[in-house]
């Protein structure tokens, strides 16, 4: 193992290993904290990855303690790689007022332009290759993705997908912010990493990237129907509406009942991992 990962915890889980690490990221200019999840058959043969992007608020913990992805994830042979959600440390710029929604915990996986956001919040650039390419070097892992997420994560999710033509097999979100320009959460944090020219926020979101993305991955999307935050945050109907105009296939799942938490998460992560092995294992 490079000396530059720094073991954080390790343990042990349905016959595989949950490990997190520390490192020095380029893209952050800041240290970040990734986990990962390698299912028993990592230690025979290279693995597949799901990549796990996180919702506001979270780091890579969350996911790993309460979805209750690792029983299937050892099953289907698919390793999960779940990095923070934003750049942390001492000379990483937060949120003025210490608001939750921007800032520390909330890096929108994208690219900064803006001061003094750009030095540090290029969550984009660290998903999509540093954090890959650190991976697929040291673990025993194959250059086959996928990538899913939740709410402001699953923004990142389809964001990387839309963007990156051939990059993943597959893709899925759970309650994402699908149309983030037109939202609360998605205009405060694109007005200040981004600046005020809209055509900059354009690329950075969903329901305006799947006109012009370069294949027809189809996306598959579950929503609570009782979740809090759908009719002010997450709009998932823009994002219907932009893929029938699009002919992009899309699946959305309106589920009745659930909320934004991780009761909902967990309830149809098994679906979601079947979907991106159906993907990584194609027959």
């Amino acid at each position: 193992m490079d000396a530059s990962l720094e073991l954080v915890a390790s343990n042990k889980s349905f016959g595989g290993w949950h490990k997190r690490y520390r490192h020095r990221s380029a893209s952050l200019n800041a240290e970040a904290v990734f986990a990962i999840y390698l299912p028993p058959q990592a230690q025979s043969q290279p693995v597949p990855v799901l990549y796990w992007l996180s919702g506001l608020t979270c780091s890579d913990e969350n996911f790993m303690q309460k979805a209750g992805a690792q029983r299937i994830a050892a099953e289907l042979g698919v390793a999960i790689v779940a990095p923070d959600t934003s750049p942390r440390g001492a000379e990483v710029p937060g949120d003025p007022d210490g608001a939750w929604d921007f800032g520390h915990g909330a890096g929108f996986y994208l690219n900064a332009s803006e001061a003094p956001w750009h030095r540090h919040y290029r969550m984009y650039d660290y998903v999509v290759d540093e954090l890959p390419a650190l991976v697929e070097a040291h673990f025993p892992v194959s250059a086959l993705r996928s990538v899913s997420g939740h709410s402001m994560g699953g923004h990142g999710a389809l964001v990387c997908a839309l963007r990156n033509p051939g990059r993943y097999r597959s893709v899925s979100a759970f309650a994402p912010i699908c149309n983030p320009s037109d939202c609360p959460w998605g205009q405060k944090a694109f007005s200040r990493y981004l600046g005020n020219d809209r055509r900059k926020w354009s690329e950075w979101d969903a329901s305006e990237l799947v006109a012009k993305a370069g294949e027809r991955l189809p996306l598959l999307v579950d929503q609570g129907e009782q979740d809090g935050f759908l009719a002010e945050q997450l709009k998932p109907r823009a994002l219907e509406a932009a893929c029938a105009a699009a002919r992009h296939p899309l699946t959305l799942r309106l589920q009745p009942g659930y909320d934004h938490s991780y009761f909902f998460i967990a309830s149809f992560i098994d679906d979601h991992l079947r979907h991106h092995a159906g993907a990584l294992y194609p027959r």
